[in-house]
């Protein structure tokens, strides 16, 4: 009989997998810490812990649980099976986006609106430069 089919089996997962669960958890720095107590008490198992870091992308991803980040937005379009809520979600959801975008287009005029004060007010010091230079030259030559 084999571990799947016999009912006594722990129906839980291993502690292996739920320590990783907890470290995905807490997110990159807890990996990097048990990473780093591992290489201070038994070198090997640093290693270990770095080499699996590497080979599932935990060490140089964005995220450790980007899986799960994943998951939840593939949910949030999957239809509920009621019409009036997934109409109402369908309405805000498209105004979220619209409020996103009038968003980003603000920011967008208020850079545009900073970047022009600032090119504004090096062309007055330029030119303020330029006529203070100019009235020297006079005033020199006179």
């Amino acid at each position: 009989m084999t571990a799947l089919s016999d009912p006594a089996a722990p129906s839980h997962p291993g502690w292996l997998y739920r320590a990783e669960a907890w470290l995905d958890s807490k997110g990159k720095g807890a990996w990097i810490a048990v990473m780093v107590l591992g290489f201070v008490f038994f070198w090997p198992i640093g290693l270990a812990l770095l080499a699996y870091m590497i080979w599932s992308k935990r060490m140089f991803g964005k995220s450790c649980s980007r899986r799960k980040t994943w998951h939840s937005h593939m949910s949030a379009m999957k239809p509920s099976g009621n019409s009036a809520f997934d109409a109402y979600k369908a309405d805000t959801l498209a105004r979220l986006e619209r409020e996103q975008h009038d968003f980003e287009a603000f920011l967008k005029r208020l850079r545009d609106a900073k970047d022009k004060a600032e090119f504004d007010q090096f062309m007055e010091e330029r030119a303020r430069a330029n006529r203070e230079e100019a009235q020297d030259d006079d005033t020199g030559k006179a």
